[in-house]
């Protein structure tokens, strides 16, 4: 009697996929060629990208580096065959000036009995790299490096002020006076009352003792680098410099905002809503405006506050309360059982907070806080309207040569290619962090 049962006995060998539905072919019929309007659409595209592009690079690519002056790219231009105002760009300008679009007005040696020191913030901006790389890649680098980032905040300034390298170490100490207060209140009064005596020895030591500790060790033993003023400043290292310190400290003031603003504490949530509430509803401007022009007013007479200090003060300020409201909402996309659990397990606040409740807050808040620290870095051209000459303020005095006179969109083009650099750079850190953390994945 013969098998004839509809019920195959044995499999089938796997078949590769088809062709058509799989690599680039594939991704392009499912996406660029899904249906008629769509192909339209992709072919209607493809012509306009092909011929902005193809108008962009014939602009781009023309061999004008060499020029000393915009009348030098016209002639060789015109030698080109190529005429009229867009014939083709003038890349003599970045050759000339991409040296004070990067690093402003600092000392490079051209005036006399002047030294080059533009080896200074070069060297701060490597050593910025590498101590962010613990920060950034912890499994992917020496554990040890850590060190380095934890006194980089201290060799910023150095590096980039100059003067006694005693200021740096004096400011560094205040922490170790306020850890060591820490200890010995802890061990009388409490927590609370440690943090609080903590913060307080370490205010009391910046105020009344840093200075002439830092001061009395410079008489003794002279070590330092030459001084240089902050309206030397400027270009892509007055950005950068603003920036990285914004940036830095935004966040820890941005954490502890959103936690004040959650606080069951009547005082401590009323400041933060206030602060947060306040800058928020300020523009970037007019706190830059208040830092140039208004702040002095409310210092003792005779004192001197460093304007590029009170940039660093506002827009840090401002990052921090953008930063809280995107952290807030982090706290609260957290589960209620999170919060029960750690009370289940006997934590208490602080360590609820550090050891289950703002990794996972931090983690939902990626997207972001990486927005606000683009936002931030891109507002870092606005000092340009209290004077600092940031890249955009650079190109006034730029074009203000007679050489250069006209000259718009080689600059501009210029300075937005390395706005965006930095920007997809931290863009796409944030993609590979949400990546690595996925827990929603098997």
């Amino acid at each position: 009697m013969s098998d004839v049962s509809f019920v195959r006995t044995e499999m089938l060998p796997e078949q590769d996929p088809p062709a058509s539905s799989v690599g680039v072919v594939g991704w392009m019929r499912e996406n660029l060629f899904s249906g008629v309007w769509n192909s339209i659409l992709t072919v209607i595209s493809g012509v306009f990208i092909f011929y902005t592009l193809y108008g962009l690079l014939s602009w781009a690519m023309v061999p004008t580096w060499a020029a000393g002056s915009l009348n030098e790219c016209r002639e060789i231009l015109h030698n080109m065959g190529r005429e009229g105002h867009l014939a083709g760009a003038c890349w003599g300008v970045i050759s000339e000036r991409w040296e004070q679009l990067m690093f402003g007005f600092y000392p490079n040696g051209s005036e006399e009995g002047t030294a080059d020191l533009r080896w200074r913030p070069v060297l701060a901006f490597v050593l910025l790299i590498v101590a962010l790389a613990p920060v950034l890649f912890a499994d992917k680098v020496p554990g040890k490096l850590i060190y380095l980032s934890m006194a980089y905040p201290f060799l910023l300034p150095f590096l980039l002020w100059g003067g006694s390298i005693w200021s740096p170490i004096a400011v560094a100490a205040g922490f170790g006076v306020g850890y060591a207060a820490y200890r010995v209140i802890d061990g009388v009064a409490g927590s609370l009352a440690a943090v609080i005596g903590s913060v307080v020895a370490a205010i009391l030591w910046w105020l009344f003792l840093a200075s002439p500790v830092a001061g009395l060790l410079a008489d003794i033993i002279p070590l330092g680098l030459e001084p240089v003023e902050s309206r030397k400043f400027g270009g892509f290292m007055l950005s950068i410099t603003i920036g990285v310190v914004a940036i830095g400290l935004s966040l820890p003031i941005g954490i502890v905002l959103a936690l004040g603003r959650q606080s069951d504490l009547m005082i401590v949530k009323s400041l933060c809503v206030g602060f947060i509430e306040f800058i928020r509803g300020v523009p970037l401007i007019t706190l830059l405006f208040v830092a140039s022009t208004l702040l002095n007013i409310f210092m003792p007479p005779g004192t001197d506050f460093d304007i590029i200090m009170r940039v660093f003060i506002m827009v840090t300020l401002f990052a921090s309360a953008y930063m809280a409201e995107v952290i807030r909402g982090g706290l609260a996309a957290l589960p209620k059982g999170q919060y029960e659990g750690a009370d289940s397990l006997g934590l208490n606040y602080w360590q609820a907070q550090r050891l289950i409740i703002m990794p996972q807050a931090l983690k939902i808040s990626i997207p972001g806080i990486v927005s606000t620290f683009i936002g931030v870095f891109k507002d870092t051209t606005l000092v340009s309207v209290i004077g600092l000459f940031d890249p955009l303020n650079l190109t006034n005095a730029i074009r203000a040569d007679s050489n250069w006179n006209g000259i718009v969109w080689e600059l501009y083009g210029f300075i937005a290619v390395l706005f965006f650099i930095f920007c997809f750079s931290m863009s796409r850190y944030s993609m590979y962090l949400e990546r690595k953390l996925r827990t929603d994945h098997h």
